[in-house]
C-alpha cells in the first residue's frame, strides 16, 4: 500500500512531471505505449490485430483548463476515428472527459464529444468514457446520460473500488461498460481500502452486470478473475457475444493471445502521445510487478 501511494503521488506531481516528461517516455513507458503519433497508434493496432487481438486506443491526456486545447483534443479524437476506418482496423476510441474541457464547461464538453460521436457513429465505431477520480464521477455520469438520448454508441467504466459501484451498475444497465478496480487514491468514505474487498466487489459487480444481460468490458490481467468469468458465464449460459475481456497494452502479452485463441473476445487498450507520465505512474501503482518495467527501460538507455 505505501508502494502504490508513493506512485499515486507521484503521478500529480507537477515538478516530477515535468522533469519526467524532459527525459523522454523512459523507465520502462515506451514498453506500455504505443508511440507518440496516430500513425504508431494504428500501426500498433495492425499488428495486434494480426494476432486475433481487438484493440481501444487512447490519445493520453487529462485535466485540461483551456478552451482550445479542449477542442484541439476532440479534433484529435475526430481524427483518430477517422485513421481507424481508413486503416481498417479493429479498433475503439477511449477518452477522458477532462480532456475534452468537463472542468471548464459542461457544454463545450458535450459539444466535443457530440462531434466524436457522430464521427465514430459514421464509421460504426465505439467510444468508451474512461472514469477519472471520484470528483469526476457524478459529472461523468451526467454527460454520458445526456449523451446516450442521442447516441448508442457511447459507454463508460465503473470501478469496483467504490463503495457506489454496484448502485451505479443497476443505473446502467443495458449499456456496454468496462469493469475495473480503479486507479486512483480515493478516501475511505467512499471507497475500500483493502485489497480483498476490492476484489469481492470486482466480482459482484461483473456478475451482475452480466445477469442483467448487458454487455461486459473486464478490464484485468488477473488469471484467477477471468478464469472465473469464464466458469461463470458457462454456468449461467452467458454468450461470449456479451463479454469480452480486456489488457493494457504491453501488459500479460502471452495471456492476451491465449485467450483470444480460446475464442473469446480480447481487447487490448493502448495509449499513445506525449502526455505518457500520469499513465505510466498509475499503472507502477496498481501491481508492484509493473516496477520491472522501470528497471527495464532504465537499462535499456
Amino acid at each position: 500500500m505505501i508502494t502504490r501511494n508513493i506512485f499515486l503521488f507521484l503521478a500529480q506531481n507537477d515538478f516530477v512531471k515535468n522533469r519526467a516528461e524532459k527525459w523522454g517516455p523512459k523507465f520502462g513507458a515506451k514498453s506500455v505505449i504505443a508511440g507518440e503519433t496516430i500513425d504508431e497508434a494504428m500501426e500498433t493496432a495492425r499488428k495486434l490485430n494480426e494476432k486475433g487481438l481487438s484493440v481501444t486506443v487512447d490519445h493520453l491526456g487529462e485535466f485540461v483548463y483551456n478552451k482550445d486545447e479542449a477542442i484541439d483534443a476532440a479534433d484529435y479524437c475526430v481524427r483518430t476515428l477517422n485513421a481507424m476506418a481508413e486503416a481498417g482496423v479493429d479498433c475503439n476510441l477511449s477518452l477522458k472527459l477532462t480532456q475534452l474541457g468537463l472542468d471548464i464547461d459542461k457544454e463545450l464538453c458535450l459539444s466535443n464529444m457530440r462531434m466524436i460521436l457522430d464521427t465514430a457513429k459514421e464509421h460504426s465505431n465505439f467510444v468508451r468514457i474512461d472514469m477519472e477520480d471520484y470528483s469526476h464521477l457524478d459529472p461523468t455520469l451526467e454527460v454520458l446520460q445526456e449523451l446516450r438520448r442521442d447516441y448508442d454508441n457511447v459507454g463508460t467504466a465503473i470501478q469496483a473500488y467504490l463503495f457506489r459501484a454496484e448502485k451505479d451498475i443497476d443505473d446502467l444497465k443495458g449499456m456496454n461498460l468496462r469493469l475495473i478496480k480503479g486507479a486512483y487514491n480515493e478516501p475511505p468514505e467512499v471507497a475500500y481500502q483493502k485489497a480483498d474487498d476490492v476484489y469481492r466487489n470486482y466480482m459482484n459487480i461483473i456478475k451482475r452486470h452480466m445477469l442483467n444481460g448487458s454487455y461486459a468490458a473486464v478490464a484485468t490481467h488477473d488469471h484467477n478473475i477471468i478464469a472465473e468469468v469464464k466458469q461463470f458465464a458457462e454456468e449461467n449460459n452467458i454468450s461470449r457475444d456479451q463479454f469480452e475481456f480486456q489488457m493494457l497494452y504491453g501488459f500479460r502479452t502471452d495471456m492476451q493471445e491465449q485467450i483470444a485463441s480460446e475464442g473469446y473476445k480480447m481487447r487490448v487498450y493502448v495509449p499513445f502521445g506525449n502526455d505518457w507520465y500520469g499513465y505510466f505512474m498509475r499503472r507502477l501503482a496498481e501491481r508492484p510487478q509493473n516496477i520491472t518495467f522501470a528497471v527495464r527501460g532504465l537499462l535499456s538507455k
